[in-house]
């Protein structure tokens, strides 16, 4: 090991980060040094203006500069949480082009792919991030290749959907800097026995996330839940089951508790609010992406959900 040179990997902390995603994304690289007995891994911290930055939780931490930094670094990851879209700091856009340019590798973590993306990174790009976002980052960036994975590494662009899908993430980095033993001695030192490739699904399975295990009935919410824009009429949902109309809605009211119908459109909505508060898309853009024929009737539909019109939930996304 005699002349090695340590990896330096930068994180840009933005207002409002995830903690744990970040946390599971320096950690491993602390056991790694540790258990290797060897410096393997350097890293500094940025920050916009060099402040200090808060997390989501409250935690703050100093960062080590700015986003005006020279410093040298082999990855650059971007952390962020809370509503990405909001970011708008054209110096921090510029700087990771900077980086870019110079070939550095760029990654994102939780919300920080949006980021990425923002600074025009992702383009023609493989990239995932966290599900919250997933809706609106489609709808915000048509020419990046979204997958609904926990990591994705496509050359020098590496995104992962944060929690500790990133602890998941850099093990597999240090496997192919440092070799699968040292890899398998990290995810052993965080008591992680089991780590999942990059290509897993983000979300817990419908079966434990609804308490459901009927398998017609969670086949026809994975439908429901992946046709938001154009859905399906509940004649072709039963049809698609297998099951009579009328089977298909007393499995709805003593499994979900309600209706297909009413849980139909609540899925929308919920979409619905994530695109107002991510995206730029107007409230009739917003209304034909999630299924409803006009503003107006989604107007009428959202108030009633939620309280409030859907320029309000812009006005304050």
């Amino acid at each position: 090991m005699a002349g090695y040179t340590p990896s330096t990997i930068g994180f840009l902390l933005v207002p409002g980060f995830a903690l744990m995603s970040y946390a599971a994304a320096i950690e491993p690289l602390r056991a790694a040094n540790l258990l290797s007995g060897k410096e393997l891994y350097r890293w500094w911290h940025a920050a916009p203006g060099g402040k200090p930055v808060t997390a989501s939780n409250g935690v703050a931490i100093i960062p080590d500069c700015g986003t005006n930094t020279e410093r040298a670094a082999d990855m650059v990851f971007v952390c962020a949480g809370g509503n990405p879209a909001l970011f708008e700091d054209r110096s921090t856009f510029s700087w990771l082009r900077r980086l870019a340019r110079k070939g550095v590798i760029i990654g994102g973590i939780s919300g920080g792919p949006y980021i990425v993306a923002k600074a025009g990174l992702l383009d023609n790009r493989r990239a995932t991030l966290h599900w919250e976002h997933l809706p609106a980052f489609r709808e915000a960036f048509p020419d990046v290749e979204v997958a609904p994975s926990l990591f994705e590494i496509d050359g020098n662009r590496i995104t992962c959907s944060g929690g500790i899908s990133a602890l998941d993430m850099m093990v597999a980095l240090v496997e192919r800097d440092h070799g699968r033993q040292l890899a398998a001695s990290v995810g052993d030192w965080f008591l992680h026995t089991h780590i999942r490739e990059g290509f897993g699904p983000q979300r817990m399975d419908l079966r434990y996330r609804l308490g459901v295990a009927d398998e017609k009935l969670i086949g026809v919410l994975r439908v429901m839940e992946t046709s938001l824009e154009t859905p399906k009429s509940r004649e072709v949902l039963a049809q698609g089951a297998g099951i009579s109309l009328r089977q298909l809605e007393r499995l709805f009211r003593s499994k979900i508790g309600h209706g297909i119908h009413v849980h139909y459109r609540w899925l929308r909505l919920e979409r619905a609010r994530q695109l107002l508060r991510e995206t730029t898309l107007s409230v009739l853009d917003v209304a034909l992406a999630t299924g409803f024929s006009s503003a107006s009737q989604f107007a009428r539909a959202y108030a009633s959900a939620f309280g409030e019109p859907p320029s309000r939930t812009r006005l304050h996304g």
